[in-house]
């Protein structure tokens, strides 16, 4: 029953997140980045760790996805507008597009090195077992210094949202 119950949980968030980067408006992006976040978390549930799943709700699919929400609407961005040929290879288009092909490509990468160091200790740093005290000390100790860049990333992201979106107004 648990394998049914996580290939409905995968299957869920594979297809949102390819509905994520496929679909022609920023809004249904920013819906379907919600169910696959909300897939993630059923994801997390399966895995024994409860908080991680609260967590992935409260913060992801709650506080970014309307800050997500906040800066599309404010931009007013009906749909994408795209200036190339969509035919062509990602690797093949100009500037952003190689760009984001070869991040891609080295997320795989390092997507499956980090599988491979799991798979030698036969369990991953921290493990599903770490309780929420646990976190909790080394959020606000050992990564309090990335929480608060992070943090500040977020305003600055809102700060440009609301730069980019200020009509033209004379200097």
């Amino acid at each position: 029953m648990d394998v049914i119950v996580f290939y409905i949980f995968a299957v869920i968030t594979v297809l949102a997140s390819i509905g994520v980067v496929s679909a022609r408006s920023p809004m249904h992006s920013v819906m379907l980045l919600i169910v696959s976040f909300a897939g993630l978390a059923g994801l997390y549930v399966q895995l024994d760790a409860p908080f991680t799943a609260v967590t992935q709700i409260i913060i992801y699919a709650g506080a970014i996805m309307v800050l997500f929400l906040f800066v599309v609407m404010l931009l007013n961005a009906p749909h994408e507008e795209t200036a190339y040929d969509e035919r062509v290879h990602p690797l093949m288009r100009p500037g952003p597009m190689r760009f984001g092909a070869l991040l891609a490509i080295a997320l795989v990468v390092e997507l499956v090195w980090a599988l491979m160091k799991g798979n030698e200790s036969g369990r991953f740093a921290g493990g599903a077992t770490a309780s929420v005290a646990a976190i909790g000390r080394l959020l606000f100790t050992d990564y309090a210094f990335a929480f608060e860049v992070t943090s500040v990333l977020i305003i600055v992201a809102m700060v440009g949202a609301v730069v980019l979106a200020r009509r033209g107004e004379p200097r």
